[in-house]
């Protein structure tokens, strides 16, 4: 079997703690069903492949508000779900870069990342900068391609100059890992967030003894 080179995380729910929930309880709250919303239009993964600016998103939202509601109040409620990242998840990240190629590749949009990158540099200032955590770093938004699609892994593959065997996939979305899977990469579907059993996940994936994670 080939070796492992590179490690490609998911974002939400691997490395950063998510609460979806929030989001869908805030909008209820004001007054919208973000889940009928979602299946009446395609707004969401528009918004998440590039296809819709944040303002033409925003005002989608107020539409469906009736127009009660602001920007900061809409992308408070939007940006709920974004909880927080514990240091050890970072430390785990730094302990695998010395051994692999790191990659993140997550379904998002302007909104979550603006917020996001404002809170891990106030988090982590002086201590972390969010980009030299990984060698390369893939938002849906960004590229124009989401998780599960086929074209979206190989793209990421193309980019980072890698065979599909030689890298595994972490995600806690079993469809985006079957998407994964189905390019030929290896896989961890996570089940719990990045933490040290995670290390013994991955020595499981590449099926050999290896000194890497030890």
């Amino acid at each position: 079997m080939a070796k492992v080179n590179a490690l490609i995380f998911d974002l939400g729910g691997v490395i950063l703690n998510l609460d979806q929930d929030k989001t869908l309880r805030a909008f209820n709250r004001m007054g919208a069903d973000l889940e009928e919303l979602n299946l009446a239009s395609s707004v969401f993964t528009d918004f998440e492949t590039g296809k819709m600016t944040e303002a033409d998103f925003r005002q989608v939202l107020k539409t469906a508000l009736h127009g009660r509601f602001d920007d900061a109040q809409i992308d408070q409620a939007w940006n709920a779900m974004l909880l927080d990242i514990p240091r050890r998840r970072i430390e785990l990240l730094l302990k695998l870069r010395k051994h692999f190629r790191i990659h993140l590749l997550s379904n998002t949009n302007a909104i979550h990342i603006t917020y996001f990158h404002d809170w891990f540099n106030q988090t982590f200032a002086g201590e972390y900068v969010w980009s030299d955590l990984f060698d390369t770093i893939f938002y849906s938004h960004e590229i124009g391609l989401r998780k599960p699609t086929a074209d979206c892994y190989e793209y990421v593959l193309n980019t980072i100059n890698e065979s599909a065997e030689k890298c595994i996939f972490i995600d806690d979305s079993h469809i985006n890992i079957r998407g994964a899977e189905s390019v030929g990469m290896r896989t961890l579907w996570a089940k719990e967030p990045l933490n040290e059993n995670t290390l013994h996940q991955l020595k499981a994936v590449i099926t050999s003894e290896s000194p890497y994670l030890n």
